[in-house]
């Protein structure tokens, strides 16, 4: 049989068997090789120019998911079930000549002073263009929505192993965040949580199955 075929039905299988659980088989605990692999899924994702405005906080405290309760209300079954249970925070210094930004292009790209300067002009140039560049809650939406982007990669990787996984916008970012600088897990004033995400296998098959527009009523050929 054609690999190409077996690849793409493989894919297509996992984002049918992928869906929104909302409550997890507490019983069952995602393997530490299956999990890295999730996490690695999200590590590799693409992000603007490759700067990965993102951190994994991966919560697995007890106490901490019930203080987290009290003000994610739309995460209130996942956290009571989940094996493992991610907030994804963003940085709020993306700007193009932060230190996070230079220090991002020396230490982890390993680029030149004149491809360093060459970049951050051509990123102020894209932020200034997009209004952003003054702006600190723009910028911190704008490595949010890169944060989706790895939040995906890890649910479908997720999905196409097996393991449930549920995104979730049901809470009130100050207070969470206010909780997570109380407990000393947001240190500075450089990050913000963007979405919640938990992990796990479910209790029970969805009820229905999944339903889409047809693929016509969403693409337009230009």
């Amino acid at each position: 049989m054609n690999t190409d075929f077996l690849v793409k039905e493989q894919v297509i299988n996992a984002l049918q068997f992928r869906h929104a659980t909302k409550n997890f088989d507490n019983s069952k605990k995602i393997s530490e090789e299956d999990f890295n692999f999730i996490l690695e899924a999200g590590r590799l994702s693409p992000s603007s120019l490759g700067f990965e405005p993102w951190k994994f906080l991966i919560v697995q405290n007890a106490e901490l998911r019930e203080r987290l309760k009290e003000v994610s209300l739309g995460a209130v079954s996942q956290l009571d079930t989940a094996s493992h249970f991610i907030i994804i925070l963003s940085r709020t210094d993306v700007r193009y000549d932060s230190d996070y930004i230079f220090k991002h292009m020396k230490d982890i790209q390993k680029m030149p002073d004149e491809i360093m300067e060459f970049i951050s002009n051509a990123l102020k140039d894209t932020q200034d263009a997009r209004g952003i560049i003054n702006n600190e809650r723009a910028l911190y939406d704008w490595s949010s929505k890169q944060s989706y982007i790895a939040m995906a990669n890890m649910m479908t990787s997720a999905a196409l192993i097996g393991i449930d996984s549920c995104p979730m916008e049901g809470f009130n970012y100050d207070e969470v965040e206010n909780i997570l600088k109380e407990q000393k897990l947001i240190k500075g004033e450089n990050w913000k949580p963007s979405v919640m995400v938990a992990f796990g296998y479910r209790k029970e098959d969805p009820k229905r199955a999944k339903t889409r527009r047809n693929l016509d009523e969403i693409i337009e050929f230009v």
